[in-house]
């Protein structure tokens, strides 16, 4: 047995099957820009510009408060090469959270704020004695980043803003079967992600009343577990000097993103945007293990990736019907950064469609955000050739298909 295969499931450290974006990046960031495809670097619609681009919080007009959560249900089908026999995941259901404060003077130039949201996590929990269960069988993934932001007006048609993006809290559970002569024993690991600072920067444009532009960039953290859990059960006293493990580290790139956006108001009851985002996954070549003892004959395990840059583009917009109630509509397309031949159980992923809605009411100072995505992952077949081929033997051969149903709520406060 190869242990090179052990942590295949390790690159979802702190992330797992993206609710709606490549790779393992996840964009559920706020309500209103959900329900528009994901757009927002190119406007300023309310708190959430925190996330989207800073500097166009200083052109939010309104100083408010808001919560939202949105529940990421996957529906992930498995078909071995050479068999007929379809495997699916049993139910989970993740559920990203979101919060945002904005604060500054009510005429002022300068705005302030604390955002506070859940970039990467997942659950998948694969069919008891599927195929790859000595590649993966559980997955439970949770992050919160923490980012405080200021952001200030040069002029009432240019803005700039930044924050510093604190991971603030990360835990990853992994788990898969381990085969023996006579049967299967398991391994499970868990560990907890050192805190890591980041930043998020833009600059907001508005040349006129009908048109705005944004740029962002975030920069890449890397998520480090230097102490965490080996416990392996099931394993016979004949093999235990072979599994000898007790503690891992890993590193993880959260790579860097940068956007561009564009805001079209052809009306004053009429909002369309724009997105360009490039994801420099490229970073992300090989993922290694280290162990405290052996496993199986060594202290270490590496699994190539070889990840490629990938583009998002998305679109979307919305209409304010009456004083109160707003609708949106939008979707995006989404260029996966697995290759031929490395996609793994954890990310069974390939290029990405979506489509979303979403619809708000305000009465007062208080309004109700309510978003849905469905996001169809194209069916990704690779063979056991092509593993042999790029040398990644640690990970299963079969077609993966996944869809997943996205509902979200907000609320939020203006003052």
């Amino acid at each position: 047995m190869k242990f090179k295969s052990l942590l295949l499931a390790g690159s979802a450290l702190l992330t797992g099957t993206a609710a709606s974006a490549g790779g393992y990046q996840v964009t559920l960031a706020g309500q209103k820009n959900n329900g528009m495809g994901g757009v927002g670097v190119g406007l300023s619609l309310d708190q959430a510009a925190m996330f989207y681009n800073p500097g166009a919080l200083a052109m939010v007009k309104d100083r408010g408060i808001q919560l939202g959560v949105n529940a990421t249900l996957a529906r992930n089908a498995f078909v071995a090469e050479g068999s007929n026999q379809q495997r699916e995941l049993r139910n989970s259901i993740t559920t990203p959270l979101n919060f945002y404060a904005g604060f500054g003077p009510a005429e002022g130039k300068f705005r302030a704020g604390i955002a506070v949201y859940t970039p990467f996590g997942s659950k998948l929990q694969y069919a008891d004695g599927w195929e790859g269960r000595t590649s993966l069988t559980d997955i439970d993934l949770k992050s919160i980043f923490v980012q405080p932001t200021v952001s200030y007006a040069i002029s009432d048609k240019l803005s700039v803003g930044a924050g510093l993006v604190v991971l603030a809290y990360g835990a990853v559970n992994l788990q898969r079967d381990v085969p023996l002569p006579d049967g299967f024993g398991h391994v499970e690991l868990d560990g907890k992600a050192d805190t890591k600072l980041g930043f998020n920067a833009g600059i907001f444009f508005k040349p006129s009343e009908k048109l705005s532009l944004g740029i962002n960039y975030r920069s890449k953290i890397d998520a480090v577990v230097k102490d965490g859990d080996v416990t392996f059960t099931g394993i016979p006293a004949t093999f235990s000097s072979r599994f000898e493990a007790t503690k891992f580290g890993a590193t993880l790139p959260l790579v860097a993103t940068t956007s561009v956006g564009i805001g079209i108001m052809p009306t004053e009851n009429l909002t369309i945007g724009f997105d360009v985002n490039l994801a420099q996954w490229s970073k992300y070549r090989t993922l290694r293990f280290d162990f405290d003892k052996q496993v199986n004959g060594s202290t270490v395990s590496e699994s190539r990736r070889e990840y490629q840059d990938a583009l998002t583009f998305r679109l979307g917009g919305q209409y304010k019907l009456t004083s109160g109630l707003t609708l949106r509509a939008g979707g995006s397309y989404d260029e996966s950064p697995v290759k031929d031949g490395f996609v793994t159980p954890e990310t069974p992923d390939n290029d990405r469609l979506s489509g979303t809605l979403g619809a708000s009411y305000a009465f007062g100072k208080f309004g109700v955000d309510l978003s849905a995505q469905y996001v169809s992952i194209k069916k990704r077949t690779q063979t056991q050739q092509e593993l042999l081929n790029n040398g990644t033997t640690d990970r299963i051969a079969g077609t993966y298909k996944t869809n997943i149903v996205i509902p979200g709520i907000g609320l939020n406060y203006t003052f």
